[in-house]
């Protein structure tokens, strides 16, 4: 018997839901599509899609359940909302950090977040970003947070450096 996932979030598109769901299932192992659902004749006159429009796309990234919606061109996304991706190295921060960020908005780059060509939001950051903030009142704490709000995509043996109090240089993973 598989668990169902009781909460899992819906991301709504104008009209390219399948097209996301494919690229982010490209991006992450353990990854599918599980579903497609298309729009009928019923309801035209309130969604305006034609029948045999994609609805919506089920899709599991890591084992994580999605769904994603051509909902039409009513609500775009922002950064109140975010995908995290918590990555055990700076290969993994890379990786992550240039196929997701491939042809997103380079404006909206700041401390780990990017913004991809979907418009959807994503933090990508180390698993053990938590340690260099746990104290916010430390000295290392500080350091830390003021290396990063000066990169872009996180740079894990700089943060490290300035936690530890180490020299610091400029991050050199400031893509």
């Amino acid at each position: 018997m598989t668990s169902v996932q009781r909460i899992a979030p819906c991301l709504w598109f104008d009209r390219r839901a399948e097209e996301a769901a494919t690229f982010y299932v490209s991006v992450f192992r353990n990854s599918r599509i599980v579903k497609v659902t298309r729009y009928g004749k019923a309801g035209f006159d309130v969604h305006h899609m034609p029948a045999g429009t994609v609805m919506t796309v089920e899709f599991e990234l890591d084992g994580q359940s999605f769904t994603a919606l051509n909902g039409g061109p009513v609500f775009t996304f922002n950064e109140a909302v975010s995908l995290q991706v918590f990555c055990d190295s700076q290969a993994e921060i890379d990786y992550h950090w240039d196929k997701l960020g491939q042809d997103g908005d380079p404006r909206a780059r700041q401390c780990g977040w990017l913004k991809d060509r979907y418009g959807l939001s994503w933090q990508i950051v180390p698993r053990s970003m938590a340690k260099y903030f746990a104290d916010e009142n430390s000295p290392g704490a500080q350091r830390a947070m003021h290396a990063m709000m000066a990169m872009k995509k996180i740079d894990i043996a700089a943060l490290e450096r300035a936690w530890k109090g180490e020299s610091v240089a400029t991050p050199s993973h400031s893509g």
